[in-house]
């Protein structure tokens, strides 16, 4: 899927948008218990996570993946990479945490964000 940066740039100027008028969220269900356990492990509250929302540059995107759930199959999920600094909920540890964040812009401009958490395995930027 050939995509530019500039590609990259107005579908994150429309997510930020959304979550600066928050009209997203962040999954954290039975499925997403990686995205629980980031917020379980460091001191991080929503605002810190809206936060790193908006920092997300043109840099920090990965890949484009369709949606494998049946019935989403049209739907395309950005994948981004950041690193951040938390502090460590147990103990007094701050150190930089490289997350994986996945997400969803609807039609209607509201953003699902599929996956925040921990990256699992590094990932490849596009534009770096």
């Amino acid at each position: 899927m050939g995509v530019t940066v500039e590609d990259i740039e107005k579908y994150l100027s429309e997510v930020k948008e959304a979550v600066r008028n928050n009209r997203y969220r962040i999954d954290r269900n039975q499925n997403r218990q990686a995205n629980v356990d980031l917020f379980l492990d460091y001191v991080i509250d929503e605002n810190d996570a809206k936060g790193i929302l908006l920092s997300l540059t043109a840099m920090d995107f990965s890949e484009i993946l369709h949606n494998e759930h049946k019935g989403f199959e049209q739907e395309l999920l950005y994948v981004f990479g950041r690193d951040v600094r938390l502090l460590e909920r147990t103990g007094d540890t701050e150190k930089t945490v490289s997350l994986y964040i996945k997400f969803n812009k609807l039609g209607s401009c509201y953003v699902v964000v599929i996956s925040f958490h921990e990256q699992r395995f590094p990932l490849s930027y596009c534009f770096k």
